[in-house]
């Protein structure tokens, strides 16, 4: 792999560069904070590069997609990261929309595609329930056909960001008996369609990201159903596959590694800079091996894409390690700043607590520290992708 940057991947990144510096929004630089956001907040930087045409830089030509090869799209990712920009809420663009235009009749195409590139649409997904997590073939929410509609009946939970959904896409059990995976359909759900309510889950950081869905007698025509009824499975392993390689999010820890070697450097220990800190110094730079190790990974995933194939059992891999890195630039963010971490509370901004106790740098380590131990848990447990790796790649 030539990993040499070619004089219009060099042009590509300035104009990346420059078009980020002129219109990002300065007023979304100013939270710190998810919880503070609302929905347009959320959705204005995307619908700023939707109109550019490149909100959705992995899809195809023929649907909006901009055209992009894996260096350019990877480039555009660095910048993005290297900006510190809101990122564009993955379940629209990178988890159904694939989906949708693999697996979809054109109509549903026509429909969908539109408002998610524009970011006109939020949409939200309806996979773990409280019984079914990692052994996502056990779910139990039930899509009963009554003519044209299906009623949907269950309940869902850890959906993210559900309380701005518009839409949702939703895995539910259309066939009772035979092998448990042989009877999931795959569903596109409005989510204001009556009979469908969204509770907060309140998460160990103090923030509402995740919900609780419940569907009771909610009616869904024919129409939604992507795919074959029964075939839903085919469908939620193809997406899995697309959200897991998006959630290494290599770009983003690059940024991470850079911001923690600037606390090192302003925090002490016995006189000197903890970056000077033999022990703390080799942890960091067991960070960076492991993450560039990581990057040259996703890089050959990327060439695979490119070659016409989808993301395959290395998608685990980024998964696994990914989320292992991101925990490990929390942990050690916690371990510079120490005690400072302790007095955290949510709300201290608007409400006093806690301003004056230590540097504000050290504000967010706690929380950002709490709500990343979701990370080796969502989009299947690092403990299922280690059993994907041992049986597709190792073949035990």
């Amino acid at each position: 792999m030539n990993l040499a940057y070619t004089d219009e991947d060099i042009a590509f990144r300035t104009e990346i560069r420059t078009f980020i510096e002129e219109n990002y929004p300065a007023r979304l630089r100013a939270f710190a904070d998810r919880d503070d956001m609302g929905k347009e907040d959320f959705l204005e930087w995307h619908r700023i590069l939707g109109a550019r045409g490149w909100s959705a830089p992995a899809w195809p030509t023929q649907y909006g997609g901009p055209g992009w090869g894996p260096t350019q799209r990877y480039i555009f990712g660095e910048e993005l990261a290297r900006a510190q920009t809101i990122p564009v809420l993955p379940f629209g663009i990178n988890m159904v929309a694939p989906v949708i235009y693999t697996f979809g009749t054109q109509e549903q195409k026509d429909r969908y595609l539109p408002p998610i590139l524009k970011g006109e649409e939020w949409w939200c997904q309806g996979y773990s329930e409280p019984g079914s997590g990692s052994d996502l073939a056990s779910l139990k929410t039930k899509a009963e056909r009554d003519g044209d509609f299906y009623v949907v009946n269950g309940q869902k939970t850890w959906t993210t960001l559900a309380q701005h959904a518009d839409w949702g896409f939703f895995l539910v059990r259309t066939k009772a008996d035979g092998k448990p995976q042989e009877g999931i359909s795959f569903l596109l759900i409005d989510m204001n369609t009556p009979g469908i309510t969204v509770r907060p889950i309140i998460t160990i950081d103090g923030g509402h990201e995740v919900n609780e869905v419940w569907l009771e007698n909610v009616r869904v025509p024919v129409a939604n159903l992507v795919g074959q009824e029964n075939m839903g499975w085919t469908c939620a392993k193809f997406l899995l596959a697309h959200e897991r390689s998006g959630i290494a999010g290599v770009a983003r820890s690059k940024v991470g590694v850079k911001r923690l070697k600037e606390l090192a450097r302003a925090e002490t220990m016995d006189g000197a800079s903890l970056i000077e800190d033999p022990e703390f110094s080799r942890k960091i730079a067991e960070l960076e091996i492991d993450l560039t190790t990581l990057e040259i990974t996703e890089l050959r995933t990327l060439a695979r894409e490119q070659a016409g194939k989808g993301p395959g059992p290395e998608s685990s891999i980024l998964k696994i390690k990914g989320t292992e890195i991101q925990q490990r630039l929390t942990e050690l963010a916690m371990e510079a700043v120490g005690n400072y971490a302790a007095p955290y509370v949510r709300g201290f901004r608007d409400e006093g607590d806690n301003m004056g106790v230590g540097p504000d740098y050290a504000h967010w380590t706690s929380p950002n520290y709490f709500n990343m131990r979701k990370t080796s848990i969502y989009g299947g447990s690092n403990e299922i992708q280690r059993n994907i790796i041992a049986k597709m790649v190792l073949g035990l």
